[in-house]
């Protein structure tokens, strides 16, 4: 019989790990979203975002955790995201000569946002005190 004790670290180390890598998949899509907008034009910066791309959609699944999926699912629902993504920039990028000329750096300001907000939750996530076992 479990005690109450034991339970609760059950639940605490469960949850911990429940929403692993939410914050780079919101930074990979917006990413994806700003490529899909520069997908058209083959300059020296989309072969810079290119690489970035492909950076952040394997290089998070090595952040430390306790409880990881298994690496090729991971990865092949980060490509499924980011697929997905580039076709909404591509769309995106086509809808602009109908909106407004300000909305062409949305992707790009919200992928500023995303980033900040994700470095901060790994630097906290590293930072963070814990207790021996």
């Amino acid at each position: 019989m479990k005690t109450l004790t034991q339970i609760g670290r059950i639940e605490r180390a469960s949850t911990a790990d429940r929403g692993f890598a939410i914050d780079t998949t919101f930074v990979l899509f917006f990413l994806a979203v700003e490529f899909g907008q520069m997908l058209g034009n083959f300059a020296f910066d989309t072969v810079f975002f290119a690489i970035t791309l492909l950076m952040l959609l394997v290089l998070p699944y090595f952040l430390p955790s306790e409880d990881k999926p298994k690496f090729g699912n991971w990865v092949l629902g980060r490509t499924i995201i980011a697929a997905f993504a580039v076709s909404v920039g591509v769309m995106f990028k086509q809808s602009l000569s109908v909106l407004p000329e300000m909305f062409k750096f949305l992707p790009m300001t919200l992928l500023i946002v995303t980033a900040m907000l994700s470095c901060y939750i790994q630097f906290y996530g590293l930072l963070k005190l814990r207790l021996a076992k």
